[in-house]
């Protein structure tokens, strides 16, 4: 991080981590807190979730959604290393305390492999879920034709037969699973939305925000999503004794802030972005990067960056600040 960047974080307390209390996971299983002999002794096994189904169906998203609610996912893990994995978060002192793999039928002996590693999980007492994302035939040929890219399983013939081939191998599975999502009318939003409903738990999925001020004339912020434009106010370019300052300089701030709109352009768009806030997090999104520019990104979105960041802190919003032009000068 640089001098320019300020990490600021929220007042809403981070998932507690289980150690060895009984607890109820989003699935309705119960986990006794167990723990797992490794070369350090005895450690809290990580929560486990092995996310499997169909091709085209969904794999991914689920698995996106679950790190963004900070679970550690490893795709298209070996089968037979997914004991070795529960050990090495074990090892990790609870930094790394939920896990999730994404394991598919690309591999040679895909269910022998799976089937020694569920039982040498058991043997274990770990305790994991399996979420299997099922969709229907019509609905995958469709996904397939649209990306252009050929189902994993067909080999030289259709679309259709790499689809039953992987349903049949998928069969075994899909009964074992502890959740099934049938994705055929979802979108990705709706996927997401039933992963945060099951994974998520009572506390509402976090929003993170990057607040950027930048200079209209160096261009804008390629990765923002909103856009502020401070060049409404005055600049403190034009007064002598400012220029040589930054909008961190409290009396380049407080000029900023004396001037008409400036305070009820803040508060006011605080509150637009509550709406927006919300709006994300139903839609699934869990980051958002808000640019406020004005000419030279050195004054006015500068102090205007510092308050709508420490404004949306006391939302509950987790926010980095950057300065990307302040120095360029």
């Amino acid at each position: 991080m640089t001098e320019h960047e300020h990490g600021y974080e929220t007042g809403r307390e981070r998932r507690a981590e289980h150690g060895g209390t009984d607890r109820t996971d989003g699935a309705g299983h119960v986990s006794t807190g167990s723990t797992i002999d490794t070369v350090d002794g005895n450690a809290a096994i990580p929560e486990l979730v092995i996310i499997s189904g169909m091709s085209g169906a969904g794999r991914s998203t689920a698995a996106k959604c679950l790190e963004d609610l900070g679970w550690f996912v490893v795709d298209n893990l070996p089968p037979a290393l997914i004991p070795t994995m529960v050990e090495l978060g074990a090892r990790s002192q609870g930094n790394v305390a939920r896990i999730a793999v994404v394991v598919d039928v690309r591999g040679r002996r895909f269910f022998d492999n799976l089937r020694e590693s569920l039982a040498d999980l058991e043997a274990k007492h770990v305790t994991r879920r399996i979420v299997f994302l099922e969709s229907s035939d019509d609905a995958l040929v469709r996904r397939f034709e649209s990306v252009r890219r050929p189902h994993p399983l067909q080999g030289d013939g259709r679309i259709v037969d790499g689809i039953a081939t992987e349903r049949d191998l998928l069969r075994e599975l899909r009964g074992d699973a502890d959740l099934v999502i049938d994705t055929s009318s979802l979108n990705v939003h709706e996927l997401r939305a039933k992963m945060d409903a099951q994974f998520a738990g009572e506390e509402e999925p976090e929003l993170r925000a990057t607040v950027m001020s930048f200079g209209f004339k160096y261009g804008l912020p390629v990765d923002a999503d909103l856009v502020v434009d401070c060049r409404f106010l005055p600049n403190p370019h034009w007064v002598p004794e400012l220029r040589p300052f930054t909008g961190l300089n409290e009396e380049v701030s407080a000029y900023v802030f004396d001037q008409p709109g400036a305070k009820e352009f803040l508060n006011q768009y605080t509150e637009l972005l509550q709406l927006v806030a919300a709006g994300y997090r139903r839609e699934g999104k869990r980051y958002v990067t808000i640019a406020v520019g004005c000419t030279g990104g050195k004054h006015r979105s500068v102090a205007m960056s510092e308050k709508l960041a420490a404004r949306l802190v006391t939302e509950g919003i987790e926010t980095v600040l950057v300065h990307r032009d302040m120095g360029r000068e």
